[in-house]
């Protein structure tokens, strides 16, 4: 914690020239939606600057479906990011090892979370069965995370913000895979049915 401490002491010395434009508000390019997991850093992955991602963590990238009976941070930063700083992209953006989807494939034992238990229940669906073929670790999970990507993507759709600025052409849904251990980042392409690299 301490290093953290020191950055944070310093910082202002080191950005305030270039951080204070920003006080006049925000227009970002898009909003990026992750896992809350600490290895994956959105703007060390994109190069994106201050003001340029509006950015959603939550454990295993979920998005939870929108019910406005019942509303949630999530659906509050998504319909934010829609309607008020009207985002041209959304990328929903999975990894390797994910502990959240992990834990679904696995049907780990979470009696003891269970805040996490309920929450990972927004995850839980047949597409997440581990189909790994040998070909690579079972601990990548790089298929039922990729499976998981467009569940959330197509959960998405059924925002009304989203589904209406699609409709219109006014916004992008992208699915991205990121490897933990190499970096490299693949995309969903419908045409191919595939996550390729970018």
């Amino acid at each position: 914690m301490r290093s953290l401490i020191d950055h944070a002491r310093s910082f202002h010395h080191r950005a305030a020239g270039e951080l204070g434009p920003l006080a006049a508000g925000q227009q970002p390019q898009a909003l990026f939606i992750t896992c809350s997991d600490s290895r994956v850093v959105p703007s060390l992955i994109t190069g994106a600057r201050p003001g340029e991602l509006f950015e959603m963590r939550t454990a295993g990238n979920i998005v939870p479906p929108y019910r406005l009976e019942r509303p949630s941070g999530e659906a509050a930063t998504i319909e934010y990011a829609v309607e008020v700083l009207q985002v041209a992209d959304i990328v929903v953006c999975g990894h390797s090892h994910c502990g959240a989807v992990g834990a679904v494939v696995r049907g780990d034992d979470l009696t003891a979370v269970p805040a996490v238990k309920g929450w990972l229940a927004h995850a839980a669906s047949p597409s997440l069965q581990d189909s790994s073929t040998g070909e690579e670790p079972a601990a990548e999970l790089a298929g039922p995370v990729q499976r998981h990507v467009l569940e959330q993507l197509e959960r998405l759709r059924g925002y009304p913000g989203i589904a209406r600025r699609l409709a219109e052409g006014r916004l992008r849904l992208h699915g991205w895979f990121y490897e933990i251990h190499t970096g490299l980042v693949c995309e969903h392409r419908p045409q191919d049915n595939a996550f390729l690299p970018l």
